[in-house]
């Protein structure tokens, strides 16, 4: 009971960081590219790379605390879903270009997020 818990009230907080979060990108950027889905999936990456990485080196969380940061905190702020919408409204409205940098951007960007954020736990832990 204490494991479903903690991803319910890590997905909670998650979610409400993401929102917050893609608000204020839309704001700053407006909405016509999603890139507050971009910077969502791209902070996530990275703060996944750090928890990887500092469990490699020398953390050793409970199972609770870690399905509370990766499955809960980290799976309810990153989305894969509002990605793929993006994706079919952009090429709803033929913007193929667009589409394309966006697709291979998110992929690239997110991955080099994940590999800086265990770069960047390395440099400082090891």
């Amino acid at each position: 009971m204490k494991l479903v818990l903690a991803i319910a009230f890590g997905g909670a907080l998650g979610a409400m960081a993401r929102h917050f979060v893609s608000v204020q990108i839309e704001h700053w950027f407006g909405s016509s590219i999603p890139w507050a889905t971009l910077v969502v999936n791209v902070i996530g990456s990275f703060l996944l790379g750090v928890l990887y990485e500092a469990g490699t080196i020398m953390w050793q969380p409970t199972v609770e605390l870690k399905a509370f940061l990766i499955t809960g905190l980290l799976g309810a702020f990153t989305t894969f879903s509002t990605f793929s919408m993006d994706v079919v409204v952009l090429v709803e409205r033929g913007a193929w270009v667009t589409v394309g940098i966006y697709v291979i951007g998110s992929v690239f960007i997110a991955v080099l997020g994940l590999v800086l954020g265990i770069a960047a736990t390395r440099g400082l832990l090891a």
